[in-house]
């Protein structure tokens, strides 16, 4: 790669076709990196909020109600984050 392309902006798409280009060459990419996952965080809700999703948890037969309560939390998250994406992406097109 010259200087004069690594000073260049590149796009989203022309990020996602370097990085797909290579993903077989190991030389391309730095030294992997070790991750930890983090410790979990406690979240307090009010106990008439818990009573309902503990009920809702054993209709849906999770194990309890912390996993029912991460799989809602983790399936809200996604939703929102997608409709942050499809906003900014109306934006940008409206705007360019």
């Amino acid at each position: 790669m010259s200087e004069r392309d690594k000073t260049k902006k590149l796009s989203e798409h022309e990020i996602d076709q370097l990085v797909a280009a290579q993903a077989d060459n190991d030389s391309a990419w730095g030294k992997a990196v070790r991750v930890r996952r983090s410790k979990p965080a406690s979240l307090a809700i009010p106990a008439d909020l818990a009573a309902r999703a503990a009920f809702l948890a054993q209709l849906h037969r999770t194990k309890n109600v912390e996993e029912w309560l991460t799989h809602i939390i983790q399936e809200r998250v996604e939703l929102e984050e997608a409709a942050f994406i499809g906003v900014k992406h109306d934006l940008a097109t409206k705007a360019g």
